[in-house]
Order: structure tokens, then C-alpha cells, then sequence
């Protein structure tokens, strides 16, 4: 008999901060590349100006709000994926075929997406410095400039089609990948493995969401020069076929990155405090 670990619903969330802690700096600059207009600064000098305006710590603006996101977006498309993932490999006693694992990251990202939009949108605007740099003063603010619709769901569209996309690229492909890397003999279920299969789910990630990464960003940022995704839409195609692809070196150093932590912590969780399922 061989003792067999599953995943508890809640740990995707926490790999997820585990992660953000780590990769925040990143994003940070990431999201300053996206939203300048004009200029062409690369990574590294719109750093060192965020340092030298704002300070070192200035790098961490938003981190409460990015940890705050974590524990909707990531924990409610983790919770979705796994848990279903999991019921239907055991009814089925294997893996499940690619195409289902992409429908349900699909599924489980969209509903992510949407559930962490007030979180995401709030994060943006902390990482930009536009409110401040606590999430509940800035859900606040939010809150405060409530109009006809709900501001703190601006950009939902974006941010669950977005969410779809990265979760297809994160979690459908990395374990399609740690499935082929295990059935080719050369490598165990270990810490290398989770290494490789992270970080070509990374590469999917990054490639497949940067363009909708940067139309959200755009709509989470705006302050009313967006009559909607249509209009976000003509007005960056305008700035050239790249313009959707603003900050995709940064997009793919945090997320790669990102991703490669997420996936090692979750399964140390998962190794460490999963399920026991003995069979």
C-alpha cells in the first residue's frame, strides 16, 4: 500500500502569497510599464525613477492589495481546478485529457477573475501609487466614488477573460507538462521536476495573456478616457500591433518567476500537509 497526498482547496491561495511576497517588486514596474503613455523607458530605468521619486519601499506599494487579490483570484480558480481535477482523475482512475484540463482552467480562471476583480483593480492602483499603498483605504476609496455602476468591478470582462488565459497557460499546462516529464522515465516526482513543468507553464502564461494583461491594466487605470473594451481596444491598436505586448520581458520575469514559486510551494503543501489517500 502507498500513501498518496492531495491537495487541500485552500493551499493554491497560499502558494499564491507565498509568491507574490516574493515576485511583488515586479509586478510593480510591470504595471508602471503598461499604463505610461508615451516614452519607451525599459524596466530597469522605470525602476530606478520609482526609487528615486518614491524610495526603495516603493517597490512594495500595493503589496496588502496584491496579497488581498491572492487570496480571491488565485485561492477561488485553485479551489475550482484542483478540486474538480481531483474528483474526476479518481472516478476515471487517470489523468485527465488535455482539452478538459483546459476547459476547466478556463472556467475556474474566469470565475476567479471575476470573484478578484475589486481586489485586482485596487492592487493596480496601489502599485501605480494613484489612492495609496493599503488595500483598505483603497477599497474604500473605491467604494466612496460609486456612480451608477459598481466601480470596484471596472474592467471585470477583462480581468475574467485574463484569468481564464493565465490559468489555462498556469495550471492546465503545468500539469500536462509535469505529466510528460514523469512518463518519460528520466525524472521522479521531485523538486526539479515541479522546477521544469513551472516554468514552461510560465512561458504558456505569459505568451497567451499579455494582450488582454495590458487592455486590463488600461481599464483598471483609467480615469474615464475608456468608454469601455471596445474603445480601449482602438485607442491602444492605434499605438501599433506591440502596444499590446508593452512590458512583456517584465510581464514574463515576474510571471515565470511567479508561477515557478507558486507551483514548488503548493507542492511542498501538498507533500507536507495535503491528504493522505491510502491506496
Amino acid at each position: 500500500m502507498s500513501d498518496k497526498r492531495m491537495s487541500r482547496w485552500y493551499f493554491g491561495g497560499l502558494a499564491s502569497c507565498g509568491a507574490a511576497c516574493c515576485t511583488h517588486p515586479l509586478d510593480l514596474i510591470k504595471v508602471h510599464l503598461q499604463t505610461q503613455q508615451k516614452g519607451k523607458m525599459g524596466m530597469v530605468s522605470m525602476a530606478m525613477q520609482v526609487v528615486k521619486n518614491d524610495g526603495a519601499l516603493a517597490l512594495y506599494n500595493g503589496l496588502s492589495a496584491s496579497l488581498c487579490r491572492q487570496m480571491s483570484y488565485s485561492l477561488t480558480r485553485f479551489a475550482i481546478y484542483e478540486t474538480v481535477r481531483d474528483m474526476l482523475s479518481s472516478s476515471n482512475q487517470g489523468p485527465m485529457p488535455f482539452y478538459q484540463k483546459v476547459l476547466l482552467g478556463a472556467f475556474g480562471g474566469f470565475t476567479g477573475g471575476f470573484i478578484g476583480t475589486p481586489a485586482d483593480m485596487v492592487n493596480v492602483r496601489s502599485e501605480k501609487h494613484l489612492v495609496n499603498t493599503h488595500s483598505s483605504l483603497a477599497f474604500y476609496d473605491s467604494y466612496s466614488i460609486v456612480t451608477v455602476r459598481l466601480k470596484l468591478f471596472s474592467g471585470a470582462t477583462m480581468a475574467s477573460s485574463r484569468g481564464a488565459l493565465v490559468t489555462v497557460g498556469q495550471l492546465a499546462c503545468y500539469d500536462q507538462a509535469k505529466q510528460l516529464v514523469l512518463s518519460s522515465g528520466f525524472m521522479g516526482d521531485n523538486i526539479l521536476t515541479h522546477f521544469l513543468s513551472s516554468f514552461i507553464a510560465g512561458g504558456c502564461a505569459t505568451f497567451l495573456c499579455q494582450p488582454l494583461d495590458v487592455m486590463k491594466t488600461r481599464l483598471m487605470n483609467s480615469k474615464g478616457e475608456y468608454s469601455g473594451v471596445i474603445h480601449c481596444l482602438r485607442v491602444t491598436a492605434k499605438e501599433g500591433p506591440m502596444a499590446f505586448y508593452k512590458g512583456l520581458v517584465p510581464a514574463g520575469i515576474r510571471l515565470i518567476p511567479h508561477t515557478v514559486l507558486t507551483f514548488i510551494f503548493l507542492e511542498q503543501l501538498k507533500n507536507n500537509f495535503g491528504i493522505v489517500i491510502i491506496s
